[in-house]
């Protein structure tokens, strides 16, 4: 039997934004029956001052230390979880941060957050789990 992927989400400025949780986002993740994570740089009270609150997925952070710029970020995650890089999707609006997860093996999205085509991210989500 394959094991399904985990689908890791960006917090801010991707699943949530000013107003909330994107709604159509998280209609569109329950689409699928993947395990989702949302992933964030935020300490507790960041995540507070940003909404990531409250959150209908459970939340890691690493609190800054270090960033999801920086691919250790992505090896922490991964030893926390006990999953291995080509058991996870995850996109992000941060494109350093995309750049640092495909560059230990983990199949990584660029959200354009300004733009936010949803139809261009369940293309990715369909194509890669």
């Amino acid at each position: 039997m394959k094991k399904q992927k985990v689908i890791l989400v960006d917090a801010y400025n991707t699943f949530v934004t000013q107003s909330g949780v994107d709604e159509e986002m998280f209609e569109l993740l329950e689409d699928f029956e993947n395990t989702k994570i949302i992933v964030t740089n935020a300490n507790t009270q960041k995540q507070q001052e940003l909404g990531i609150v409250n959150m209908p997925y459970e939340v890691f952070t690493l609190s800054f230390n270090p960033e999801k710029i920086n691919p250790e970020y992505f090896r922490i995650f991964l030893g926390t979880y006990g999953l291995e890089p080509k058991n996870c999707v995850y996109f992000d609006h941060n494109s350093l941060a995309v750049e640092n997860a495909n560059k230990i093996g983990i199949i990584s999205f660029h959200f354009n957050h300004e733009k936010r085509d949803l139809k261009e991210l369940r293309t990715f989500l369909e194509t890669y789990l």
